[in-house]
C-alpha cells in the first residue's frame, strides 16, 4: 500500500521539482559561495575548505540511500532535524525509489529539495568502499592550479630606493607586486587526499633575499577518511573542529546570516588543509578512532608563528612576545623580523559518543609557546592571557527529539579559571516554519586562541547574548526570514571605554515564483555603543551608533545560458557626536554561460557613493575557482570587471579576470606603502587548472 502511495507522490511532485541541469547546479554552488562570503564582510577571506565539499558533491553526487549522518552534515545544507527526518524515513520504509520521494518528508520543503538536488542522487547500488590502493589511484582526481594576480598601478611601497633606505625603513617592500599561487592535489572521493600548496603574497621576495626557496608559504598534507576503526588520519597540515567552536576550531566558522536556521555549527573533526591562511591551521598529525558509538580524536601540532619578540633590559637571555601577527605578510623589515619568531605547541583529544539522534563529546586541549606571551596591559585587555601555556576543557551535546534539535557546549580555560557556554535549539513545526534560539555567555577573561563561537564580537570572550530566528514559508512563492539578537559586553573593549550593550535585527522577504526569477528585500539594523568622537572634559562618553542597511536584489534567468542580477543597497549611520552619514551602491551583473560553447562570461558594472569609509558596503564578486573577492565599496566612483572562463582539451580550465575602480572624488587611494597616486585601482587574475 505504502509503495503505491510513494509512486503517486513521485507523479504529483516530479513536475514541481523539475530537472536540474548542469547549468543550474553550477549556479547553486556559486550562490552558496556568494551567500557565505557576504556574511563575513571582509576583503581578506579564504573559504577553500568550506567550498571543496560542495564542488566535490556537485561532480560526484552523494547517494542518499547509503549516506550517513556525517556525510549529510558535510554538505552544510541541512539541519539536524531534516537529516533525522530522512534517515528515519529510510529506516521505516526502505530505500528511496527516486529523488522526488523527498517531497514526502515532513520537514523538507521544495526550496530545501531544490537546494540539495544538485549534490545528491538516489541509487540502489551502494558505493564500493573497499578498493585497492591501485584502484584508488586510477579512479582518483589529479588537480594542478597555478595563479597570477597583480594590482598594476604603482604603490608607494614598490618604489626603487637605495639599499640603506630599504634596510632602515618599513615604508618599502623587498619583493615585487606579483601574487603567485600554485597547488597540486590528488584526491579520491572524500576518502584520500595528498597535496602541496605554495603561495607568495605581493611585496614578498621570490627565490632571493629572505626567500631563497621560492614561495613564502608552503603547505602539504596527506589525509585518509573512511575506515571502520581508523575513521580518519591526517599528516602534515590539517584542521580540527570540536563542538560549537568554544574550545577549539581552526578555520572559518559562521555566525549570524540570513539563513536563520544555520546557527548551529557542524564540526568536521579532521579535514585536510588546502588554504593559504598562514596561521589558523595545525601542523603535525591527527587520528580519529572509532569503536561502535564511540570516537576518539587525538591531535598534535608544532609550528612557527609570527610574533614581535622583545628582550628584558635586566636579563640579556630573557625574551618575551608582545604581540602575535596573523597576517602572514613578510614584505618589510618589521614583518620579516617577526616571521617564525615563536614556536606554538598544541595537543588535544576529543572523545565523542553518538547513537541515533543523540551525541555528546568531551575535549581537552593544551596550547603552549617557547617564549612568554606578555602584551602591554591596558584597561580593556587586562584579563587577556599572559604566560607560556594554558589548558582548556569542554563538553558539547546535540539531541534531536522529533522536530527539536537541542545543542550546546560549555568550555573552561585554565587561565583565570574562566568559562564560556552556549546553548540553543532549532525546531520546525513543519516544512513551512522553522525557529532558532541561542543563548551565549562568555567570561571577560575566557581565553583560547583557536575558537569561533557564535558571537557579535570578533572573538569568544566578554559577551552575553540572546538570539532568536524565524523562517516562514508563507506560500509556494513567498518566504520570510528574520532574526533578532540582543547582546551585552560586560567589560571594556578596544576603543570602547566602558561596558556596553546593543542589538541587531534583520528581516528578509523573498519572492521566487519559479526557477528563473528570485527577488528579495533585506532590512538590517545594528545598534552598537562606541566611544563618542569628542571628549567631555577628561571623560570619553559612550554613545549609540545605529547602522541601517536596505537592500533590494533581483536575479532573473532570461534563458538557460543568460542571467542578469541587479542590486541596490543603501546604508545609513547615525551617532550623536557626528553628522548623519550614508552610502549607496547599484550593481548590474550579466552572466553568460552557453552550453554549446567552451567558455563562460561574467560582467559587472557598479556605481557607488558613500560619505566615508564607515559607510562602506561589501559586495561579492565572481572570480576564479577558490579565489574569493568581497571588496568594500566606499567614497564615490564606479567599478567594473569582466571574468572569462575558457575550457579546452577536456582537462584544462583557464580563468582571466580584470577589474577596475575609478574614484570621482579621490586623487590618492589608500596610504602609506599601499598608497596609489591617482584615482584608479585595477586588479588582474589569471588562473590555470589542469585536472585528470
Amino acid at each position: 500500500m505504502f509503495r503505491s502511495f510513494r509512486y503517486l507522490l513521485i507523479l504529483l511532485f516530479a513536475s514541481a521539482i523539475g530537472k536540474v541541469n548542469a547549468q543550474e547546479k553550477s549556479d547553486i554552488v556559486q550562490q552558496r559561495i556568494e551567500f557565505i562570503s557576504e556574511q563575513l564582510e571582509s576583503e581578506d577571506i579564504d573559504l577553500t575548505n568550506v567550498i571543496e565539499a560542495l564542488n566535490y558533491y556537485y561532480e560526484h553526487p552523494m547517494n542518499l540511500n547509503g549516506a550517513t549522518v556525517d556525510d549529510l552534515e558535510e554538505l552544510n545544507l541541512l539541519t539536524d532535524v531534516q537529516i533525522s527526518d530522512l534517515l528515519l524515513h529510510i529506516k521505516l520504509f526502505g530505500k528511496l525509489i527516486t529523488i522526488y520521494e523527498l517531497q514526502s518528508l515532513e520537514y523538507w520543503d521544495l526550496q530545501t529539495i531544490q537546494l540539495v538536488l544538485p549534490f545528491v542522487r538516489v541509487d540502489d547500488r551502494l558505493d564500493n568502499l573497499h578498493i585497492s590502493f591501485k584502484e584508488a589511484i586510477e579512479q582518483g582526481n589529479f588537480e594542478w592550479f597555478t595563479r597570477y594576480q597583480r594590482v598594476p598601478e604603482q604603490k608607494s611601497g614598490y618604489q626603487t630606493v637605495s639599499d640603506s633606505l630599504l634596510q632602515n625603513s618599513n615604508s618599502y617592500y623587498y619583493g615585487n607586486a606579483d601574487h603567485y599561487y600554485s597547488r597540486f592535489r590528488y584526491s579520491y572521493r572524500t576518502n584520500l587526499s595528498f597535496g602541496i600548496t605554495a603561495d607568495k603574497d605581493p611585496g614578498e621576495q621570490f627565490f632571493n633575499g629572505t626567500q631563497p626557496n621560492g614561495f613564502d608559504f608552503y603547505s602539504a598534507h596527506a589525509y585518509f577518511k573512511g575506515g571502520k576503526y581508523i575513521k580518519a588520519v591526517a599528516l602534515g597540515d590539517y584542521q580540527v573542529q570540536i563542538g560549537q567552536a568554544l574550545n577549539f576550531w581552526s578555520g572559518y566558522a559562521f555566525g549570524k546570516t540570513a539563513d536563520v536556521t544555520n546557527i548551529k555549527k557542524t564540526a568536521n573533526p579532521i579535514r585536510p588543509y588546502t588554504s593559504v591562511d598562514e596561521s589558523r591551521f595545525m601542523r603535525g598529525a591527527a587520528i580519529d578512532l572509532g569503536l561502535g558509538p564511540l570516537s576518539l580524536l587525538a591531535f598534535g601540532s608544532v609550528k612557527k608563528v609570527d610574533a614581535s619578540v622583545l628582550s628584558d633590559s635586566l636579563y640579556d637571555d630573557l625574551e618575551f612576545v608582545s604581540s602575535i601577527n596573523l597576517s602572514g605578510l613578510h614584505r618589510t623589515n618589521t614583518e620579516i623580523e617577526r616571521k617564525d619568531a615563536l614556536t606554538e605547541k598544541i595537543a588535544g583529544a576529543n572523545l565523542r559518543f553518538r547513537q541515533r539522534n543523540f551525541q555528546m563529546g568531551v575535549a581537552g586541549v593544551y596550547q603552549g609557546y617557547d617564549k612568554d606571551f606578555n602584551k602591554t596591559i591596558a584597561p580593556y585587555n587586562q584579563f587577556d592571557f599572559r604566560g607560556k601555556e594554558f589548558f582548556s576543557l569542554s563538553a558539547d551535546y546535540s539531541y534531536v527529539l522529533k522536530n527539536f534539535n537541542f545543542f550546546g557546549e560549555a568550555s573552561r580555560s585554565s587561565y583565570n579559571g574562566t568559562w564560556a557556554h552556549l546553548h540553543g535549539v532549532l525546531f520546525s513545526l513543519d516544512s513551512r516554519a522553522s525557529f532558532s534560539l541561542l543563548y551565549r555567555d562568555y567570561d571577560r577573561g575566557y581565553q583560547t586562541f583557536y575558537n569561533s563561537g557564535f558571537s557579535e564580537g570578533s572573538n569568544t570572550q566578554n559577551e552575553n547574548g540572546l538570539y532568536a530566528g524565524l523562517k516562514l514559508k508563507l506560500s509556494p512563492v513567498w518566504t520570510i526570514s528574520s532574526y533578532a539578537d540582543i547582546f551585552t559586553f560586560p567589560w571594556m573593549k578596544y576603543q570602547v571605554d566602558a561596558p556596553t550593550s546593543g542589538n541587531e535585527f534583520l528581516i528578509q522577504p523573498s519572492y521566487k515564483p519559479n526557477k528563473q526569477l528570485e527577488i528579495y528585500a533585506r532590512f538590517r539594523q545594528q545598534l552598537r555603543q562606541k566611544n563618542a568622537r569628542e571628549q567631555v572634559g577628561l571623560v570619553t562618553p559612550i554613545e549609540d551608533v545605529v547602522q541601517r542597511n536596505y537592500r533590494l536584489n533581483l536575479s532573473y534567468a532570461i534563458s538557460e545560458f543568460f542571467t542578469i542580477k541587479s542590486r541596490i543597497e543603501y546604508v545609513t549611520i547615525d551617532r550623536p557626536s557626528s553628522t548623519h552619514e550614508d552610502g549607496l551602491i547599484i550593481t548590474q551583473d550579466i552572466l553568460f554561460k552557453p552550453k554549446s560553447l567552451p567558455f563562460d562570461l561574467s560582467l559587472r558594472y557598479a556605481l557607488f557613493d558613500t560619505d566615508s569609509y564607515d559607510t562602506r558596503i561589501y559586495t561579492y564578486e565572481n572570480n576564479a575557482l577558490y579565489v574569493f573577492a568581497v571588496p568594500s565599496y566606499y567614497y564615490q566612483g564606479s567599478r567594473a570587471y569582466v571574468l572569462v572562463r575558457y575550457t579546452f582539451l577536456k582537462h584544462f580550465d583557464l580563468w582571466v579576470r580584470y577589474g577596475n575602480f575609478i574614484y570621482n572624488n579621490r586623487s590618492v587611494i589608500s596610504s602609506g606603502a599601499e598608497q596609489i597616486n591617482g584615482n584608479r585601482k585595477s586588479d588582474i587574475t589569471i588562473q590555470l587548472r589542469v585536472k585528470f
